[in-house]
């Protein structure tokens, strides 16, 4: 109970709680939309999702401060790729919420003439954008793991080289596929927070890429994808060792 009340205390938390909240909504929505007699279950759901949604907006306010706090300490990155991939993807996020707040202020009232379909593209453009930087970021660090698996692994394993007569082309390639995939595997095992963080970098890009149409996916896809996101976040808010560290 104590866990849960230090969780729901953070800003972070109660939004992911919130997120979790209404891409169940969209998830369950679209999955009971084709039963005629869920009308009212459907309407239910479809309010609930708009009220979290707003309630969301609230969250999110001030987040500009929190991505320019993140972008410093980006710079200060060791190595090369991540320094440059979190500092864009920071950036990016940065005007994403400035977006984010000026969508928000035209919601609730207080700017008029702001077009909001133009705003909505360009927070879907830097969002998208943060991602894929991030993204690029994650297959860094797999590439690292995998690396260092490997390599742990010829260490440990020092047989001779097979005899390669008879095998063929195809069995080449599905062993070698095999051996990627259990690398793969491996690498990710031994490393949660980079899982949970490619994980969830890759759930959320599903949304921005929809309302971009540069991959169209149906309500449910995008409420999965929202829904597995979320949970990856409310795990990493409530244990910090499960989240990304910046070296």
């Amino acid at each position: 109970m104590d866990a849960f009340i230090r969780f729901t205390n953070q800003t972070q938390g109660r939004d992911r709680l919130f997120r979790a909240t209404q891409y169940t909504c969209m998830l369950l929505r679209y999955l009971l939309e084709p039963k005629a007699d869920k009308e009212k279950v459907v309407m239910k759901l479809k309010r609930l999702e708009s009220s979290v949604s707003t309630g969301r907006k609230w969250f999110r306010v001030g987040n500009v401060v929190h991505a320019i706090q993140a972008t410093q300490q980006s710079i200060h990155a060791t190595d090369l790729v991540p320094r440059l991939c979190l500092t864009l993807a920071s950036l990016n996020r940065v005007v994403y919420f400035i977006c984010d707040t000026i969508l928000f202020v035209k919601s609730i009232g207080l700017a008029s003439g702001v077009n909001k379909e133009k705003w909505r593209m360009w927070a879907a453009r830097y969002y998208c954008s943060s991602l894929l930087l991030s993204l690029v970021r994650d297959l860094y660090e797999i590439s690292l793991q995998m690396e260092q698996v490997a390599h742990d692994r010829a260490k440990r394993e020092k047989s001779p080289t097979q005899d390669p007569f008879g095998y063929s082309l195809a069995d080449e390639e599905t062993e070698w596929l095999q051996s990627f995939l259990l690398l793969l595997f491996r690498s990710l095992k031994k490393h949660p927070p980079l899982f949970l963080d490619t994980v969830k970098n890759f759930c959320d890009i599903l949304i921005p890429l929809d309302q971009l149409g540069i991959c169209k996916s149906n309500p449910g896809i995008i409420g999965l994808g929202g829904l597995v996101s979320s949970v990856a976040g409310i795990i990493t808010v409530a244990y910090p060792q499960m989240k990304l560290k910046t070296h």
